[in-house]
């Protein structure tokens, strides 16, 4: 066990990863040096990159809210968690409804033995996490903690925020996306944020060859290829929009540049 608790022999304490960069950027601690090294390289090429990382989460706040205040959702499938971070969504959903459920899902063993900041649910509600590859949906989809956490018969919300654009072509993240939503019944949510280098594309570029220079290649999308994740879904008004745009309210961090930000967000309604 490493001093923090976490299973070292299956955390690769050499290599940084994308959770630990996210996590050492929001001003975390569970890091290693690696993680430090990559963040301070990554924001040297792009200094906006906090920025655009707090406006992800601050995002995720927002829709979270917005779908078990507006939408009334009680139940939310999150792919890809990460390093808990409070407020989680759980603790977002269940401020709104005590009873809702929610599901974490990640193949991250750090976020494994951290979840226990995932589990502290309401009395009324539940949290569960599987540990999985959200790239193979059978795997969540199936999971005893999937099937008895969740009632498919009552929507959905489907969470994938910072997420696909670590998934390349030849892994088809629409198809896995629409492989997660496909069980969920009518009245579901999609909510995801998608990497795009569309406002800084020489700044994102630099970023993303950091990320690939440590075996973390990025496929970074279009306006266009973002529309693809919501085919035959209804979106929310104002559609897909960099995350600092989408139902802005006046809490998050002020004076964001279109520039600062290299992340869409959408939320859609399954029919």
């Amino acid at each position: 066990m490493s001093d923090s608790g976490w299973p070292a022999d299956r955390i690769d304490t050499e290599h940084a990863h994308s959770a630990r960069i996210y996590d050492y950027i929001l001003g975390g601690k569970d890091y290693y040096p690696a993680d430090r090294e990559a963040g301070d390289a990554m924001a040297a090429e792009w200094p906006a990159l906090p920025v655009h990382m707090r406006a992800n989460r601050d995002w995720m706040n927002r829709a979270v809210r917005w779908l078990a205040e507006e939408a009334g959702i009680r139940q939310f499938l999150d792919i890809g968690t990460g390093i808990p971070t409070s407020p989680n969504l759980h603790e977002i959903a269940q401020s709104v409804a005590p009873a809702s459920r929610v599901v974490y899902v990640d193949n991250d063993p750090i976020v494994l033995t951290l979840s226990q900041g995932l589990l502290s649910s309401t009395p009324e509600g539940r949290t569960t996490y599987i540990e999985a590859d959200f790239q193979r949906p059978e795997a969540v989809l199936e999971s005893a903690e999937f099937r008895s956490t969740l009632d498919l018969g009552e929507p959905v919300a489907l969470t994938v925020i910072a997420i696909v654009h670590f998934v390349l072509d030849e892994d088809d993240a629409v198809g896995i996306v629409r492989r997660l939503l496909e069980p969920l019944p009518s009245g579901s949510y999609l909510a995801m944020t998608i990497g795009t280098a569309e406002f800084a594309p020489q700044e994102v570029g630099r970023v993303a060859r950091e990320y690939a220079a440590r075996d973390m290649p990025m496929r970074l999308r279009t306006i266009d290829e973002a529309h693809e994740f919501f085919e035959g879904l209804d979106l929310v008004e104002p559609g897909i929009v960099q995350v600092h745009q989408w139902h802005p309210d006046g809490t998050g961090e002020k004076g964001i540049r279109d520039e600062d930000i290299a992340m869409y967000g959408a939320v859609a309604r399954k029919p």
